[in-house]
This record gives structure tokens, sequence and C-alpha cells, in this order.
């Protein structure tokens, strides 16, 4: 589960086309840093979900580094330049769930566990 960090000061500063600008780029970004077998998507606002349905547990936590990293990098927008980041979290099958709400769920808990924690990656809820 991957929540942009700074998404509403970007809306609320440069606008709401500066926003979609933002979501557009931050989708392309995450998808290629992705395997062909995994998915990502986007929930709404500015959350996004990856299965990465061939990854082990420490597979995944790698991936979402990865991915966090890419997230702090600048986006180029027509409005300018902004940098924003983002918190994640984990679930992992079976250990957190074995269908797909149980560990969304969990996924978002873990992931407002990391916004806690300033923008790292959460494997569980506390």
């Amino acid at each position: 589960f991957i929540d942009l960090d700074r998404f509403k000061q970007v809306n609320d500063t440069l606008g709401h086309a500066a926003g979609d600008e933002l979501i557009q780029q931050v989708a392309a970004r995450l998808g290629s840093r992705l395997r062909q077998s995994d998915t990502l998507g986007r929930l709404g606002g500015d959350e996004y979900v990856a299965l990465l349905p061939q990854a082990t547990p420490e597979g995944a936590g790698r991936v979402a580094d990865d991915l966090r990293a890419a997230l702090s990098q600048p986006f180029q927008l027509a409005a300018g330049t902004v940098t924003i980041g983002g918190s994640i979290g984990l679930a992992t099958a079976p250990l957190d769930g074995t269908d797909y709400d149980t560990l969304l769920r969990t996924a978002d808990h873990a992931m407002y566990r990391a916004k806690a924690d300033r923008g790292t990656t959460a494997t569980q809820p506390v």
C-alpha cells in the first residue's frame, strides 16, 4: 500500500492540473520499477497498491525500498519541480491474511504506521 507524501500540498499550491500531472508521472515511475508479473493500481487520490505475486517477504521489502527511493526523486511538472515522497505498508500472504480485503487492510494499517515514522516502510501494523 503506497501513499504519497505532500501530494495535498502540490494540489493546494500548484493546482489540480499539477496534481493530475503528478499522479500520472508517479504511476509511470512506479510501474517502471516493477516486474511484468507485478501489478500496480491506483485506489484513488494519492493511494496506490502494488501486488507482487512472486516476491518473497524480503524481496517485497527491497521493492518497497526501491519504490520509496524513486518517489523521493524530484518530478518535473509544467508548473515546476516538486519533491514528494511516499509511505509504504507491506502485507504478505499467508502470514498477514489470505484474501484481498484482509491483505489490503493490513497493508493500509502498516502504511499509516510507516507514515507516522516519517516515510519508512512498515511490514505490520502496531
